[in-house]
């Protein structure tokens, strides 16, 4: 039994005129379905509560205007969960609808509550439905149709596999829809900067995210030990293929482990509260030595954070290397870093000696 996570963006569900298209809906609970009848855990990423609500509330075209956006989901949520209730209610397939934000995110006790939510509606078989709460989201609304969440909620559940469907057969080294010369890129080990480059921006009108944004949030899935496929899913047997590799789209490999709950936070939803600057040879310790960082590896420690906060560890050439759940308070670090575990002792009262245990920490890279 494997789990996995399928994104599906508003030109997917929508006609480019906004509002729902049923018979998309369907196709793509269809496809779901197959999954969840060969015992497998498909959780749904989807967009188009805005595009689903803007016709509805009166506007002619998709809002720009926030308050406007976010009236526009108040009303095309509803209708898009009422949309996948049906359609897969034909399949004996129960739905349920989840909510998430940023911030829930960066609050480890709301984060593993939704977890555990997921994981008992996956027991009972019932598909989770997750989306953006858009009706209260400021900066969310600006996540790319979802394709970071995806990611996040990949990562969150361990998933065997992120499938992000979209309307091109994947990565190109240009624009197939502008150059037929355009060569699909099969297979990514590794995104680079250059790979980044050959991403165009947005792509329709009902929509707003772009292959860029598609493949940033690969970037942060790959390195939370998630594979992922990009591509096209129009005809039946589709999300199968997608699946079991042979899918018509780019793959990107990862050969990382997935991350505990406690090291997803520090990488991926966690806010650092300041920055630390150690010597080379703490760099070292943390990088490749799997070591904890000690008070005498410190250089310079900026910021005003206490016990559990995190922070940003940079090398002395200002490059961030990771950030870890510090165990001390921003003043008591000043008083002893450089300093000697012995002197350490003498000067301040901490729980743990580690400046980050590694356990708490995570690279950057």
């Amino acid at each position: 039994m494997s789990r996995y996570v399928i994104k599906i963006g508003s030109s997917s569900l929508t006609s480019d005129e906004g509002g729902l298209n049923r018979d998309k809906i369907g196709f793509f609970a269809s496809e779901l379905a197959k999954l969840h009848q060969m015992e497998h855990q498909p959780l749904l990423v989807t967009s188009g509560a805005v595009a689903a609500g803007f016709t509805k509330i009166g506007y002619k075209k998709r809002p720009k205007q926030l308050h406007e956006k976010q009236a526009a989901a108040a009303v095309g949520q509803a209708l898009l969960m009422q949309a996948y209730q049906e359609a897969f209610q034909e399949h004996g397939i129960g739905v349920a609808q989840i909510l998430l934000t940023r911030s829930d995110f960066s609050d480890r006790l709301r984060v593993h509550n939704a977890l555990m939510t997921i994981d008992e509606l996956l027991r009972r078989r019932i598909i989770p439905i997750i989306n953006e709460n858009d009706t209260v989201s400021v900066n969310e609304l600006k996540f790319s149709e979802n394709d970071t969440l995806s990611a996040l909620v990949a990562n969150l559940v361990k998933a065997n596999q992120l499938l992000i469907l979209t309307d091109i057969e994947g990565l190109y080294t240009e624009d197939p829809r502008k150059n037929a010369e355009a060569r699909k890129i099969e297979k990514v080990e590794s995104i680079t900067d250059e790979l980044l480059s050959l991403a165009g921006g947005a792509g329709s009108n009902v929509g707003t995210g772009g292959m860029r944004s598609k493949i940033e949030a690969a970037r942060i899935a790959t390195r939370g030990g998630i594979p992922v496929f990009i591509g096209k899913v129009t005809e039946s047997g589709d999300l199968e293929k997608a699946a079991d590799g042979t899918g018509r789209g780019t793959y990107f490999e990862t050969s990382l482990s997935t991350l505990s709950m406690k090291k997803q936070w520090v990488r991926f939803h966690s806010l650092p509260q300041g920055s630390i600057v150690v010597d080379s040879g703490a760099e070292d310790a943390l990088l490749s030595g799997g070591k904890s960082l000690l008070p005498a590896g410190v250089v310079e420690v900026t910021g005003d954070f206490n016990p559990g906060d995190v922070v940003e560890v940079l090398n002395i050439h200002g490059q961030a290397i990771g950030r870890g759940a510090i165990n001390y308070a921003a003043w008591q670090l000043q008083a002893v870093a450089g300093l000697s575990t012995d002197e350490v002792q003498k000067r301040v009262d901490v729980v743990r000696i580690e400046v980050i245990h590694r356990d708490e920490w995570i690279s950057i890279g």
